[in-house]
């Protein structure tokens, strides 16, 4: 035992320890392993979180932001590798003489006070720490734990025992500390090419691993199955392996079942017995023949830990899953590497999930490089996959080096869809919008890629109350529904929740639901005399669509009824084939029935509600009604009525003519749209009229028609349309727009309203 390990377990002198960045899991599993052994620890973080909180309630004194005044007193100042050597805690130790310790020092002085078992390997360390020290803990060994995240079953990510000789921890191989440890047992799950910006090749890392194992002096427990760690363990004393054959600690029979796996264990030819593991995946069977082995090397008797076994529910980002029902479920998991994400992907087939869906957020630049076509290969055996930007940790970019570099490989090694979404704030719109029932969600990455998972997990809960009980045939939804694929200008931010009702019954259920719980609610049609701004619509957008929605004919009294759903061309058609006149102005109308009484929309001089007999609507209360025409006030554009309640279906009157007479009229109005108005998608109309002069006529006189923004620009047919180039986004119609009503006002002292509908919000808030 060294001089810092007896200084620790000399209570009568306490110590008083500072951590420096005590906000991450391993720094804050520190706080809690010398809490619980009785010394004075402070910390600070650059933040407050629910960790520093957590911890601030067991007995830590911390602060935020970090200072100098923090360390004063301190005997010793614990800091992570994320922790820059200009922060200022740091130097007012070094300029006060205190005592510094890495992360990893300060835990192998912890271990050195216990029998110590380290748990080290490329991947898969934190759920087999969490496998041995719970089952230790059910054993009957009141072991002390230290593993790298939070562990349901386990309470907490590290905890001191006072009562048990034994400590269970992961050690961390990246920066070579792994060779700091002096243990009673060391388990080695794996070594492979990692870390590449630390060591020079695979030879260096297998020599920090040879290191921990000549200071081991009990079992050294390994993994047949992997090269590395039976290069290097296979022939120290007391070695131990596990695997699927040829090993001393073997699983057979394995069962998957759903959410968990069923396998017996044999010590050599001896059967020890059944274990049916709480979780999933073939790699966490080798995980638990690990504990199993470790614990059956100490004494524990197997039944105990095969009991603990089947209670084990996983560790925080580990295969965890963060949201489930019969429509979706979305797992969380922290794999980085390669490997690791093969088992992850292997263990969600194994779920038989409709299709497997992946958002994968790089881990380091380095890693990025020197991994790039094994991150390909493995990401291919998903359905679809996403990639982000790289999350730097602590590294600087590497010129060529992005999300794209991943996108790239995945396309060489498949043909699945892959996209990138270098913005991880608003990667959630693209993914839950791609989503389809029976798909799983895996956020893959050890950075903050769980962001978009929560994002989508929350919103999907409430998408699926808002239908309910209703089928298919009654309802559809979508998270973050593009609007520019639902207005004819072809531009516009996603919708947060996408409905489409093809009852009335569905609508009214659907906009009482978002009422009650303050969801804001519009309803869109056609799209046509409507601008999306480019950070989409928050709350429910309600798109009425077939079923009852889609219903137009003629009645018994020779009117024609229409759903809100019906596009106005197809209400003229109906009136046609019936011999029904004074519908030829719908015919160039690209827009809905719905939209038309909303704006009492016309043409031709003549306007919608010259023609309503009566409008069925959801009122305020949720109560379907139906109004006259001579209970409704209609204005130009404007239908205050319907401002507040919502269309659901219109009888409308025409006039007894001629089929042919009708098709006349259709094709004078055709022609005479082609003469005056583009061809390429736009809004119609900007602007309202203004007392002065037609505003097609003002544009054209101020010398706007045919100017440009961005991928937009006015119309060379007529100065009243803005038109979309191709690619064109909101914010460039718009500040076509602001230029327009500047140029008028300051020329010619006329302010322009726009005519066509402006909502939505200009940057992404949901």
């Amino acid at each position: 035992m060294n001089e810092l390990s007896q200084r620790l377990t000399n209570l009568s002198k306490p110590l008083r320890i500072h951590l420096v960045g005590v906000a991450g899991s391993g720094m804050s599993g520190l706080a809690l392993l010398l809490m619980g052994m009785g010394h004075r620890v402070s910390g600070s973080d650059r933040v407050t979180s629910g960790e520093t909180e957590r911890l601030q309630g067991l007995g830590l004194r911390f602060s935020s932001p970090h200072t100098a005044e923090a360390v004063e007193g301190a005997d010793a100042v614990v800091y992570s590798s994320a922790i820059r050597p200009n922060n200022v805690a740091l130097v007012a130790a070094k300029e006060q003489g205190i005592r510094l310790l890495r992360r990893a020092e300060c835990l192998a002085a912890i271990l050195n006070t216990r029998k110590g078992i380290i748990v080290s390997g490329t991947h898969g360390k934190t759920t087999t720490s969490a496998m041995v020290a719970h089952a230790l803990r059910e054993a009957g060994f009141r072991p002390s734990h230290y593993v790298g995240a939070e562990i349901p079953v386990l309470g907490q990510n590290a905890r001191w025992s006072d009562d048990g000789e034994w400590m269970v921890a992961e050690g961390d191989e990246s920066d070579g500390t792994l060779a700091l440890y002096r243990t009673a047992c060391s388990i080695v799950l794996n070594i492979e090419a990692e870390h590449l910006d630390h060591y020079r090749n695979l030879d260096e890392i297998k020599e920090v691993f040879r290191t921990l194992l000549s200071q081991t002096s009990g079992p050294v427990v390994y993994c047949g199955e992997d090269e590395g760690a039976r290069s290097v363990c296979a022939e120290r004393e007391q070695s131990v392996s596990y695997g699927w054959a040829d090993c001393d600690y073997t699983a057979t029979e394995i069962r998957e079942l759903r959410g968990a796996t069923a396998f017996a264990v044999f010590h050599g030819s001896e059967r020890l017995g059944e274990v049916e593991l709480g979780i999933p995946g073939r790699h966490n069977v080798l995980n638990a023949l690990a504990a199993i082995a470790t614990c059956d090397r100490l004494g524990a008797d197997f039944l105990l830990v095969s009991r603990a076994l089947n209670t084990f529910a996983g560790a925080r980002r580990r295969f965890e899953t963060k949201y489930l029902s019969k429509k979706l479920r979305i797992v969380d998991d922290y794999g980085h590497h390669p490997t690791e994400i093969a088992a992850t992907l292997q263990t969600a087939r194994q779920l038989k999930p409709g299709r497997v869906v992946v958002v994968f957020q790089p881990h380091r630049f380095t890693r990025t490089q020197a991994l790039a076509d094994d991150f390909g290969r493995v990401l291919a055996a998903a359905d679809e996959v996403f990639v982000t930007d790289v999350y730097p940790a602590s590294e600087q970019p590497i010129p060529g080096v992005s999300g794209q570099t991943i996108v790239d490989a995945v396309r060489k090694h498949g043909k699945i869809p892959v996209t990138s979404v270098p913005d991880l704030q608003s990667a959630h719109h693209q993914v839950g919008n791609a989503l389809d029932d029976g798909d799983m969600l895996i956020t893959l990455g050890a950075g903050n890629i769980h962001e978009p998972g929560t994002k989508i997990a929350r919103d999907q809960k409430i998408l699926e109350e808002i239908v309910g009980g209703q089928s298919e045939d009654e309802i559809s939804v979508k998270l973050y529904e593009p609007m520019r694929r639902h207005t004819t200008m072809l531009v516009g931010g996603p919708a947060q929740f996408w409905i489409e009702p093809h009852t009335f019954k569905a609508f009214a259920e659907a906009a009482d639901y978002c009422r009650e719980r303050g969801i804001a609610v519009r309803v869109v049609g056609r799209g046509s005399n409507l601008l999306v701004r480019d950070g989409g619509i928050r709350g429910a957008v309600i798109h009425p669509a077939g079923g009852e929605f889609a219903e137009c004919y003629v009645d018994d009294d020779g009117h024609v009824v229409a759903g809100a759903g019906v596009r106005l061309k197809k209400l003229a058609s109906v009136a046609q084939a019936a011999e029904i006149g004074g519908f030829e102005w719908m015919e160039g109308i690209p827009g809905n029935v719905g939209g038309a009484l909303r704006m009492n929309a016309g043409a031709m001089g003549i306007e919608t509600f010259d023609q309503v007999v009566s409008v069925t609507f959801l009122d305020e209360d949720g109560e379907i009604r139906t109004r006259s025409r001579d209970e409704i006030t209609a204005e130009y554009r404007n239908v205050q009525e319907l401002r507040r309640n919502f269309a659901l279906r219109a009888v409308f009157k025409g006039e007894q003519d001629t089929a042919e007479n009708i098709q006349a009229k259709w094709d004078e109005s055709r022609a005479k749209r082609r003469k005056s108005q583009p061809i390429a998608a736009s809004a119609g109309c900007i602007f309202k009229n203004p007392v002065e002069t037609p505003a097609g006529m003002l544009v054209d006189e101020l010398g706007m028609k045919g100017r440009e923004n961005g991928k937009a620009g006015v119309s060379d047919v007529h100065g009243n349309f803005i038109v979309n180039r191709g690619g064109a986004v909101a914010g460039d119609v718009l500040g076509l727009i602001e230029r327009i009503k500047s140029k008028a006002r300051s020329e010619r002292n006329i302010e322009l309203e726009t005519e066509v509908k402006i909502i939505g919000e200009d940057e992404n808030t949901f």
